[in-house]
């Protein structure tokens, strides 16, 4: 006989690349637990703390739920960075947590080598309305919560070529929370849901597929990019991330006949805080784009579909 499950009420563990834990306390309510930090993708310490805030809560609202607590983690070369520096990266991420009514509670810093900001996120979630990644079903349409191009746009501002229309664009998408998780946790029709992060659109749909056993298919000219990413792109902007994105999963991927360098390094680019990506019902899509749009997500559009087949991506 199969061991017993130690745990009987954790609801979402390390088993599917899922977005955060989840442990059922009572018969309504369960925990939404999640952690991310990373070194600074923008000069500016303020914007580094929003950036960064905004990416950790990204993971529970991935997963149906209502943030109510944060903890801040932080890492500072001692001595290295001017105090005030330190201050506008925790002003940052207080504001954002502000932003939504919850409080930074507590964390913990220490001396690193280089800058380091995060937190620790908790939710709450009814254990019935728990949206994972590994529950679409065939039928199924995509929805995109964002554009992509975060990474591409972080990678001309490192080599000081990004205007600064351009980067406002940039700040605005990585810093807007994923709210519509909430209402999307009350729709039984949304069947999986995750966010778009450090594996790119196609890694991230691929883990929807491989959960799921289904076949993804894309529609390219649908997929939302950000306005700047694609001329940035097209001057050969790219992150490492990308091409190492592509090293790992790309056997699994078909690309249209004719794709561009351009268009795979989009799909493959890492967003920092990206957008939310939704497998529902397809008679449920219109329900699901107005959500997105009352909250201010004009570019959320349906990128594709899910069917029936071995598990893997398909670009048209």
């Amino acid at each position: 006989m199969p061991a017993a499950q130690p745990f009987r009420d954790l609801l979402v563990g390390t088993e599917s690349s899922d977005d955060a834990a989840v442990y059922r306390i009572n018969d309504t309510q369960a925990v939404v637990a999640t952690t991310d930090f990373f070194m600074p993708i923008v000069d500016d310490p303020y914007d580094f703390g929003r950036i960064a805030a905004t990416n950790a809560i990204s993971d529970v609202y991935a997963m149906g739920g209502t943030p109510f607590m944060a903890l801040a983690l932080l890492g500072i070369p001692v001595g290295k960075i001017p105090m005030a520096a330190v201050q506008r990266i925790v002003a940052g991420g207080h504001d954002v947590c502000a932003s939504i009514g919850i409080p930074i509670a507590g964390g913990h810093s220490i001396d690193s080598p280089e800058p380091i900001y995060g937190l620790v996120v908790l939710g709450l979630v009814h254990p019935d309305k728990v949206k994972r990644n590994d529950r679409a079903q065939a039928g199924d349409v995509l929805i995109l919560g964002k554009g992509l191009g975060v990474g591409i746009m972080s990678a001309a501002l490192k080599k000081g070529e990004l205007r600064d229309k351009a980067y406002q664009q940039m700040l605005e998408s990585a810093t807007k929370l994923n709210t519509p998780g909430v209402a999307l946790a009350d729709m039984a029709a949304v069947h999986a849901l995750t966010d778009i992060t450090g594996f790119g659109l196609l890694g991230h749909l691929l883990e929807i597929a491989r959960g799921s056993g289904l076949v993804a298919e894309i529609e390219w000219a649908q997929v939302p990019v950000l306005r700047a990413a694609r001329h940035l792109v097209e001057q050969g902007f790219v992150t490492g991330a990308s091409e190492r994105n592509w090293a790992s999963y790309g056997a699994q991927v078909t690309l249209p006949a004719g794709d561009t360098t351009a268009q795979r390094r989009l799909l493959t680019d890492p967003q920092t805080s990206g957008g939310l990506l939704v497998a529902c019902a397809a008679d449920a899509a219109p329900a699901v784009l107005d959500i997105f749009r009352a909250q201010g997500f004009a570019e959320a559009a349906v990128i594709g579909r899910l069917r029936s087949g071995a598990p893997g991506v398909r670009v048209k």
